[in-house]
């Protein structure tokens, strides 16, 4: 790997954890912990993480960073030893987490950023510790399909009738072509093809790159939206302002607000309503294993709400 890597990409704020030497780089971790020092702390884990995974989505990084922003927070504020922290400090943390009522995936996002904040401490050699190896968040109760819960088709159309054109190309980018939020926000105009009736997802989860079909209600909103340079992006928010307007949409319409990856699964339970196999399901929403369709088969069969409602 040569230090080409680190002059562009994600690694370019960075590069310096890299190019330091050793001691000087434990230095400044140990230093970091002692002052409180967050910022520095983020860019530490952020170099790590890049520098031993390749490139990374930019929604991966923000969930590492909030958790080791929380569990950090939590730390100084309980004057904890960061650098050694006691097993009863690590479980009564995530115990905490579960009784301010975050639900079990939450608090394992808050864990893995906690996680690879102390893999980027050891890295440093700051510590020898790996005091969240051992921590898991209660076990989940709820069924897989429980937890994929989409938008109601009936709520989507209420959405769309009254949003504006920017809008109307999130609500289907997500519920129609099923992409993930950082792919919604990421993807470039340079990235969709309107003639071909596709669009490329470059990086996707996982770092893999799929093409997807598009609707012909996607390309009429896209082509009202009005192409744009390529290097452009299409929605050109944050994750985090897109699922803002989207909950501001909901509040607007009093439609109840399930998330902006609820979307995705409203798109993957229309497939499996339409008779397309899982393969195909799959391979829409570019899941790595096509098992995970399967889940959304559960919320398209209505065969037993429309028994029940004839009773």
């Amino acid at each position: 790997m040569t230090m080409e890597l680190y002059r562009h990409g994600q690694l370019a704020p960075s590069r310096e954890w890299v190019a330091l030497h050793p001691e000087e780089r434990r230095r400044r971790a140990v230093a970091a912990v002692t002052d409180h020092d967050l910022v520095t702390l983020l860019d530490l884990l952020t170099a790590h993480h890049v520098r031993t995974h390749g490139h990374v989505s930019e929604e991966t990084l923000r969930k590492y960073r909030l958790g080791a922003r929380v569990w950090l927070t939590a730390a100084w504020n309980g004057a904890i030893n960061v650098l050694h922290p006691e097993a009863e400090d690590t479980d009564l943390w995530v115990r905490h987490l579960e009784a301010e009522g975050k639900s079990p995936a939450s608090v394992g996002v808050l864990l893995a950023g906690a996680r690879a904040l102390y893999a980027a401490l050891r890295w440093t050699k700051a510590t020898k510790d790996t005091p969240f190896n051992d921590v898991r968040p209660k076990k989940d109760r709820r069924r897989p399909w429980d937890k994929r819960q989409p938008y109601p088709d009936a709520d989507v159309q209420r959405l769309l009738d009254v949003a504006p054109v920017e809008m109307r190309v999130l609500l289907r980018l997500g519920g129609i072509a099923g992409l993930r939020a950082s792919e919604i926000t990421t993807l470039k105009w340079g990235d969709v093809d309107l003639d071909g009736g596709a669009l490329t997802v470059m990086n996707g989860k996982g770092g893999k790159t799929r093409r997807v079909l598009l609707s012909a209600s996607l390309i009429d909103d896209l082509q009202t939206l009005g192409v744009q340079d390529g290097a452009l992006p299409v929605i050109g928010r944050t994750p985090e302002a897109a699922r803002a307007r989207l909950r501001t949409l909901c509040i607007k319409t009093s439609i109840p607000y399930l998330g902006l990856h609820a979307l995705r699964h409203t798109a993957g339970t229309r497939l499996m309503r339409a008779g397309f196999q899982l393969q195909d399901v799959a391979e829409h929403l570019g899941h790595s294993d096509v098992q995970t369709a399967r889940t959304y088969g559960k919320w398209a069969d209505d065969r037993l709400k429309a028994h029940l409602r004839s009773q």
